[in-house]
């Protein structure tokens, strides 16, 4: 496939124009390598063993969540030197799908959403609502990364809110409320958000809540996918 037909693909898949305003030259071809494009790999991270994998598969192309080059980069050095190094010698294209594949129809949180099995979905500004019969314990196992934190006094939970990656903004917790979620689920929350919140907060992973959507993505496109989830113990 010519890389113009793939950016296509991708741009349908993930319309540009449903990103955040930050990641203006963060999202599509952020390394451009070889024109003819035969065997993609998908990813959430592009981290040196994600990399690596994709060499070793002989992959053209490496599609990721998050890029690699987030701040504007005026030196190429450790870390980002050997990842880069590896990338432009072989020619790889990188492709990055952020914020407008959490918002795309089959995007992150669709897949998250209907990994826990909501239903009477209603989408919020970030995220998804929706009706369930979960408790925390069940919501863990159903993510299966590394277990969850909860914040509040939570029992079954008749109505959740998903949001994928970091999204505990206490605006779109209120958002969530008003639509009648019992409970607010992501990742990354701060301590002041969780005092305020109006409502119990569930904090998960980044990892476990926007990995599954990377590999929906890979199997639906046919794709190999590389798994690379980080390092996380919960001791009590």
């Amino acid at each position: 496939m010519d890389i113009k037909d793939f950016i296509a693909a991708m741009e349908e898949a993930a319309p540009p124009d449903l990103a955040e305003e930050y990641d203006e030259g963060r999202i599509g071809l952020i390394v451009e390598g070889r024109s003819e494009i035969e065997e993609v790999c998908c990813a959430l991270d592009a981290t040196e063993r994600v990399v690596n994998a994709a060499v070793h598969a002989g992959a053209d192309m490496l599609v990721v969540h998050h890029t690699p080059l987030w701040r504007p980069v005026t030196a190429i050095r450790g870390a980002t030197s050997r990842l880069l190094s590896v990338i432009l010698s072989l020619r790889m294209n990188l492709y990055v799908i952020h914020t407008n594949f959490d918002r795309a129809e089959g995007g992150v949180n669709d897949v998250l959403a209907s990994r826990l099995g909501l239903s009477r979905t209603e989408r919020m500004t970030t995220g998804i609502v929706g009706d369930c019969s979960l408790d925390p314990g069940e919501i863990a196992r159903l993510l299966s990364g590394g277990g969850i934190r909860v914040y509040g006094r939570v029992g079954v939970i008749r109505r959740l809110a998903v949001v994928g990656g970091a999204g505990f903004d206490p605006d779109l917790i209120q958002e969530a409320a008003n639509l009648g979620a019992e409970a607010f689920l992501s990742a990354e929350l701060k301590h002041s958000v969780a005092r305020a919140s109006p409502i119990p907060c569930l904090e998960a992973t980044h990892y476990a809540l926007e990995a599954p959507a990377m590999e929906a993505l890979a199997s639906r496109m046919g794709w190999h996918y590389i798994a690379d989830p980080p390092d996380v113990a919960i001791i009590p």
